[in-house]
């Protein structure tokens, strides 16, 4: 079968164009050049592999024991929150950064130990759990369709974000005017712009930044609203053997519910560190591993306060 000739004149020129099409896509993109590569994916493709995986890791059995640190207006707690197959446990261990006394730690096990001695409470805790982490994977689902994004450069992973060193590609994101929140969980979608950090070959979400730049609200405004201004970032880290967990978690949101009942949070949440532990870990196993965990720090404080 013959070949069919080809004019060497539109071969000249289609070979340039490309050229010009990869110059352009490279210099668009920021950071990237030629040489390193370009994302092979669209965006909208990246985000949706990538909300895919973080759906996936959720779901896994491997269970950790971290130490959270929460701050608000009111002050700051810190809690030592382990995984266990029944539900997660927390034990607050401080109060604006001073540890509990004899009395509050007495008043605090008895707090989580009602759940190991009411099976109607822990399981009333699994199920609020469960709903939460539900609402949680509506929002994560919806994010591939709920925005339009466009490639917007790199960053470098740090601690707390990614993993250190690691390229994680940015993608600045706001709505995408053809979605249509299928329940009151993803309506806040519709009000938000950003920015969303992704490693690409890891297929994880490092960061996601997102404002409100208007009112939202919720059932014609009947059921509440929320302020324009509103703002929440999620950092998400490699905690090791390419197991990713939230590190830090930032909530500003103000407006009303039912008309009358105001909504004004704001708070911090910083988890560090992780340690794995069994995963049929019990609720009430969970407890005893807190509270040798919360001795062993006490032990260390007083070492460390001893060699000052």
């Amino acid at each position: 079968m013959k070949g069919v000739a080809l004019d060497p004149m539109k071969i000249t020129l289609f070979r340039t164009a490309r050229r010009l099409l990869w110059v352009a896509l490279a210099l668009n993109l920021g950071t990237w050049s030629v040489a390193e590569g370009l994302p092979a994916l669209s965006p909208r493709e990246l985000v949706r592999r990538a909300v895919e995986n973080e759906i996936k890791s959720n779901n896994q059995a491997t269970r950790y024991m971290c130490l959270q640190r929460r701050e608000t207006p009111a002050g700051s707690q810190t809690k030592l929150l382990v995984e266990t197959r029944d539900a997660m446990v927390g034990l607050v261990v401080a109060n604006n950064g001073q540890p509990l006394n004899r009395e509050q730690r007495q008043a605090e096990y008895g707090r989580i130990e009602r759940f190991v001695n009411d099976p109607a409470e822990l399981a009333r805790k699994r199920r609020q759990e469960k709903e939460s982490a539900e609402r949680v994977n509506l929002i994560l689902k919806a994010l591939p369709d709920a925005f339009l994004y466009e490639y917007d450069g790199t960053e470098t992973g740090r601690p707390g974000v990614g993993k250190p060193g690691d390229e994680l590609l940015r993608l600045k994101f706001h709505p995408n005017p053809k979605y249509d929140p299928p329940s009151r969980v993803e309506l806040v979608l519709v009000g938000m712009q950003g920015v969303v950090l992704i490693d690409a070959p890891k297929q994880h979400i490092a960061r996601i930044d997102g404002t409100l730049f208007k009112d939202v609200s919720f059932g014609w405004g009947i059921l509440g609203h929320l302020d324009r201004g509103g703002h929440f970032q999620v950092d998400q880290t490699d905690i090791g053997d390419n197991t990713w967990s939230i590190a830090r978690m930032d909530l500003a949101f103000t407006g009303k519910i039912l008309l009358f009942k105001s909504i004004d949070i704001k708070s911090t949440e910083i988890y560090s560190d992780f340690h794995l532990v069994p995963p049929d870990l019990t609720f009430a196993q969970g407890i005893q591993l807190l509270k040798q965990q919360q001795a062993s720090i006490a032990q260390n404080r007083t070492s460390s306060d001893g060699s000052k």
